[in-house]
């Protein structure tokens, strides 16, 4: 069954405790748990948290920068996110979030082998702990700080050099739904598929993400949804909501809109 999931990051001055108690009381069912918060309050407690109020976990958010841009060596980076792999799988969550870091000063082809080689030291840990590795394809235009696979091409170029089924794509509607052929394309995606997050924007992003209210952005949430959901997937749906157009509402307004926009977007995506 498709569960309704909001990351974390969209409220982001509340505690992992606040975010775990509110969003229960607020109906959601599912949270995209944020490591740096988790790591605040305390990953044995956060676990105990969760299970106590029944919270599922969409997937854990995030670990990555293999390519040294954020002060950390390879190895480093490595040791941390296999750290991460087994944080997911205490929260019982099937998706970890991995970002291979800025390009910086290397070639692609440089970022590409490091990013690679991350991938084929996590896999075996993460199959065996049963974690999906999720490579998320962000828009160019605010990528430069996470990440260099800008676009679904540079998805499949990754994964098809890993041979592993444990690496899979997080399909975000923000970075993606605005590719001219996006639709036509999920029946495609569906077995790659790990998370949706659903995202809506009244322009491309220019220099950082500015997510909008969903519904009221230009981007194609029903008909995306909709071909999703008609291909088969049937995961958690994970509501990020960052930046200025978003910045005036309160976190509970967030909450509740959020829930609401989800059941009218799978209400409507239905219809056919």
């Amino acid at each position: 069954m498709a569960c309704l999931s909001v990351s974390e990051t969209t409220t982001f001055r509340w505690s992992f405790e606040e975010d775990v108690l509110r969003y229960k009381a607020a109906g959601i069912p599912a949270i995209g748990v944020w490591r740096q918060k988790l790591s605040d309050f305390g990953e044995e407690k956060g676990a105990e948290l969760l299970s106590e109020t029944g919270m599922r976990v969409s997937h854990l958010f995030w670990a990555g920068g293999f390519t040294g841009t954020d002060g950390r060596t390879f190895k480093g980076a490595v040791e941390d996110a296999l750290e991460a792999v087994r944080t997911a799988a205490e929260l019982k969550t099937q998706c970890l979030l991995v970002y291979s870091g800025a390009r910086g000063l290397h070639t692609h082809n440089h970022a590409r082998r490091l990013f690679r080689e991350a991938l084929k030291e996590m896999i075996p840990l993460a199959q065996e702990l049963g974690v999906f590795l999720g490579v998320e394809p962000m828009h160019p235009g605010c990528a430069a700080d996470f990440t260099f696979i800008t676009d679904l091409d540079d998805y499949f170029k990754l994964v098809d050099t890993l041979g592993s089924n444990q690496v899979k794509l997080i399909f975000d509607v923000y970075h993606l739904g605005a590719v001219p052929d996006i639709v036509s394309r999920i029946p495609q995606l569906i077995p790659h598929i790990a998370l949706v997050q659903l995202g809506d924007a009244k322009s491309p992003p220019n220099g950082e993400v500015n997510r909008c209210l969903l519904g009221e952005g230009a981007l194609p949430l029903v008909e995306i949804v909709r071909a999703l959901r008609d291909n088969g997937y049937d995961g958690f749906f994970d509501v990020e909501l960052i930046g200025e157009d978003v910045e005036a509402y309160s976190y509970d307004y967030l909450l509740e809109h959020a829930k609401s926009a989800y059941a009218r977007l799978l209400g409507e995506a239905a219809k056919g």
